[in-house]
């Protein structure tokens, strides 16, 4: 066995996303002599960044307030025109801005490509003399004798898929940090580690999630309305219970962006996230602005819904949580990259200021406090109710009485309660309780096939390498995954990465994981019925290649 290489720092960032850079900018203008380094698992900067996106500038203007004037390319489309839907299989209703609390409007946002200010950040990071490796994911945390973290060891490359020596095997390299910021967005394979060991979550409801899945479109110029943003609910979630919607934002260069994003709180197996996305652009509202158009590229992404009940522990020994692992996202807003780009700036402050003062693998709980008391807890403590309230009562009503109580805190006197979460696993039924759902075919002209959609992710994964989606128990997953539930994993994957085959040999079912499509969305690691999926990181710079998303 090859001897790790070390490489000591100040601090160690896992993940290159909004908030890592951030925190990562805010500590080099604090001090510019500490050594920060940003590690990420995409192959560059923004390959792995997936977001819809219409962003808050509040946290922009706080890290570079002449953002606007620096060639950031968010600041190429203002929102200038907001629309929301409630859509019936053929048609459409306005739901009124004077009925929504005023914080849902978008009135001073941007839209455009989060992979690209991410892209941007970095530039800014690195002009402030912040290191950044792309394609070497964080495979490992690591402990002094204390347990506290003291850094993090980056993959191992050139492994076989039967755990052999490839010819270019390089072991992986651990960097020792005086503090470690865990970044790595929904459902982290390190931040699900961190959380047990420090039982981050015993004060806290569970995370829940969506599954965000989106296409980039270049549309009909007649068609194209720079800035405009517009949102959906109701149809065609609304045949099956499930809830959620979907967007179409008008962004730069005659481009738009849009998605669905499904609650992975759904009760029947047989429902296809992927499936209902592709449904619903052939709805005649959708379809008119579509037809003519020409997709250019697709990805998908699992986002935090728990919000302001679900934020768990922050700070631990030696490390904290940032942006999206520790779930900053407003639901109702369908926003969070702000949040996250502020909690990454409070954790730098906490830490600039830790190591002045001489301290390493110390628990930063003035990070805990100070994100507590900022702008952060008060905007997601007024819309706190509204995800568990549609999840108990459905979008229809769920969306009045979350209505009523968004209005009632944004009034200052909201009811004193906090509505609690189900973890997404244990909502799913048994197959014999639901009948299987009949898609539509896709037409190869508005909607596709799963296969064809992922090759627009560019994703691609070294050959011969182990899976990393790890199946702890085989006869578990035939023997209740399919024999219980149908096969979920089938549908729900937005990559096509499962398939349940029949062996030829025995003539007894066969799982079949095709690793090499998966687009990272993390849905498996939430949605499997027994938490029998582990998803772990592939080899570096393995993945989607996202452009312009």
């Amino acid at each position: 066995m090859s001897e790790r290489e070390s490489m000591p720092c100040d601090v160690v960032i896992i993940g290159g996303g909004p908030a890592g850079l951030a925190a990562a900018i805010r500590l080099k203008q604090i001090n510019g002599e500490l050594e920060v380094v940003v590690l990420e698992k995409g192959s560059e900067i923004g390959a792995h960044i997936l977001s819809g996106a219409v962003v808050d500038p509040k946290a922009l203007d706080e890290l570079l307030p002449e953002w606007r004037t620096m060639g950031c390319p968010m600041a190429e489309t203002p929102v200038t025109d907001n629309w929301h839907w409630v859509l019936s299989e053929t048609g459409k209703s306005d739901m009124p801005h004077l009925i929504m609390p005023p914080f849902l409007s978008n009135d001073g946002n941007y839209t455009g490509s989060l992979g690209n200010l991410c892209r941007w950040l970095a530039e800014q990071a690195e002009g402030l003399g912040v290191m950044i490796f792309p394609g070497f994911p964080a495979a490992e945390v690591l402990f002094d004798e204390n347990g506290a973290v003291t850094g993090v060891a980056t993959q191992d490359m050139g492994i076989a898929a039967d755990g052999s020596h490839k010819g270019d095997y390089q072991p992986g390299m651990e960097i020792h940090a005086k503090y470690t910021l865990f970044a790595e967005g929904a459902r982290g394979n390190l931040t699900k580690q961190m959380k047990a060991k420090y039982d981050l979550e015993a004060d806290c409801q569970p995370q829940v999630y969506g599954i965000g899945i989106k296409e980039l479109w270049d549309i009909d110029p007649a068609k194209h309305e720079q800035g405009r943003v517009i949102h959906t609910q109701g149809w065609p979630l609304s045949e099956t219970g499930t809830w959620g919607g979907g967007f179409l934002y008008h962004q730069a260069n005659g481009q738009v962006a849009l998605g669905f994003v499904t609650a992975l709180d759904y009760a029947n197996p047989y429902v296809s996230p992927y499936q209902e996305f592709q449904r619903w652009k052939h709805h005649p509202e959708i379809a008119a602005i579509l037809e003519g158009g020409k997709r250019v590229a697709y990805g998908a992404r699992a986002i935090n819904e728990g919000g302001w009940q679900s934020v768990p522990k922050l700070a631990f020994p030696g490390g904290a949580l940032i942006g999206c692992s520790a779930g900053f996202v407003n639901v109702p807003r369908i926003k969070g990259s702000h949040t996250a780009m502020k909690s990454g700036m409070l954790a730098a402050e906490s830490i600039a200021a830790a190591v002045a003062a001489g301290s390493q693998h110390s628990e930063l709980m003035d990070y805990d406090a100070a994100v507590r008391s900022s702008w952060i807890a008060k905007e997601l403590k007024l819309v706190q109710n509204a995800q568990p309230a549609v999840a108990k009562w459905g979008e229809d009503l769920g969306t009045v009485i979350a209505g009523i109580d968004m209005w009632m805190r944004t009034l200052k006197i909201g009811l004193p309660i906090t509505m609690k979460h189900h973890r997404d696993y244990t909502t799913l039924q048994r197959a014999d309780l639901h009948k299987p759902i009949d898609y539509p075919k896709p037409d190869g002209k508005l909607s596709f096939d799963r296969l064809t959609n992922v090759a627009f992710s560019y994703t691609n994964h070294a050959e011969d390498q182990p899976v990393h989606l790890q199946v702890k128990d085989m006869e578990l997953q035939k023997a209740s995954e399919l024999g219980v539930f149908a096969g979920p994993s089938t549908r729900y994957c937005p990559a096509g990465v499962y398939e349940w085959l029949v062996d030829e040999a025995t003539g007894e079912p066969r799982y079949q994981i095709n690793s090499q499509n998966c687009v990272h969305c993390k849905t498996c690691d939430i949605k499997d019925p027994n938490q029998n999926i582990n998803w772990t990181t592939p080899e570096g710079g393995g993945g989607p290649n996202y452009p312009n998303m």
